[in-house]
């Protein structure tokens, strides 16, 4: 089937619609009106519809005009976007840039990057995904990633990765002030806590066995998908269990949680950047400059939760 529409033909329609007569869109185009009249009269031709009301004194579009017009611009927009896209991955900007986050890396702070990021126009898309655990770890050598913030743990020991410490996370052990451990003496030890359940956020690992922080072997856990359904989880009195520190003072400061002493406390997490050392494009190039130390350590202090009601 021969394609009866052309861009070419779709600017002119649409520089008509807009300028009101054929004079003034064959001068936006820099063209002569006599040329722009064949444009439209081939273009109706082809298509067997009358796209404009020869009849008004003004260009005036017909029904079918309209309808092509409408879906002609989203067309020429398109165009234009896949044109821009081209030019710029001849640049060095990549199509897409997946960047995969850990759940405990404020989403305030991130959408400020990614603001910036905007705003020098580079074309490149892109494609946020959260992860817990191991799976931020899993994202990026599975190849599901391009760039890991904020990955916690060991880093893997694998070639062809650089990877940048960036942060230490500190947990505090919080329980609802109408929990059993919330009058218990301080510092609390281990069988106290085994004796009450867990709230712990699920490892998004797809591949690898899951990893888990802060548990006692055999205790009782409810497992849930995030931070704010957890932190929900245990002002609800659900269960226990850590919380990073800036999230603690937060809920601890409004009378939502209390912070406790334990006699065996979870160690600071570690958390890098990570990346594909071959990967050269410019768009992973700029992210890696801007996460800095400084930017991801505001990142987890800035971190809050939202109010979830479970």
């Amino acid at each position: 089937m021969s394609v009866r529409l052309s861009f070419d033909a779709l600017a002119a329609l649409d520089a008509i619609a807009r300028q009101g007569s054929f004079a003034a869109a064959a001068k936006e185009l820099h063209r002569v009106p006599s040329a722009l009249s064949y444009t439209i009269q081939k273009m109706e031709d082809d298509l067997g519809v009358r796209l404009f009301d020869r009849t008004a004194r003004k260009a005036e579009l017909t029904p079918a005009g309209r309808e092509l017009l409408e879906e002609g611009r989203q067309l020429l927009a398109l165009a234009g976007d896949l044109e821009f896209r081209v030019r710029q991955v001849a640049k060095g900007w990549e199509l897409e840039l997946r960047i995969a986050v850990d759940n405990l890396v404020s989403a305030e702070s991130l959408l400020e990057l990614v603001r910036d990021f905007d705003r020098i126009k580079t074309g490149t898309r892109l494609r946020l995904s959260y992860e817990v655990l191991g799976g931020t770890w899993e994202a990026l050598l599975s190849g599901r990633c391009d760039l890991a913030i904020g990955a916690g743990g060991e880093p893997p020991s694998l070639s062809g990765y650089s990877v940048r410490e960036v942060n230490r996370v500190r947990f505090l052990f919080c329980v609802a002030p109408g929990h059993p451990l919330a009058k218990a003496p301080e510092p609390l030890k281990p069988a106290q806590l085994f004796a009450h359940r867990a709230i712990a956020m699920g490892d998004t690992s797809r591949q690898a066995a899951p990893r888990s922080a802060g548990l006692l072997q055999g205790q009782d856990t409810l497992v849930v998908p995030d931070l704010a359904t957890k932190v929900a989880a245990q002002r609800a009195g659900l269960g226990v269990g850590y919380l990073p520190e800036p999230i603690a003072r937060d809920e601890a400061e409004a009378g939502r949680l209390l912070i406790k002493r334990v006699a065996e406390p979870k160690q600071e997490a570690v958390q890098y950047v990570a990346w594909r050392s071959a990967n050269r494009g410019k768009a992973l190039a700029w992210w890696i400059e801007r996460l800095d130390e400084k930017t991801c350590s505001r990142a987890l202090a800035r971190r809050r939760v939202t109010r979830v009601e479970v």
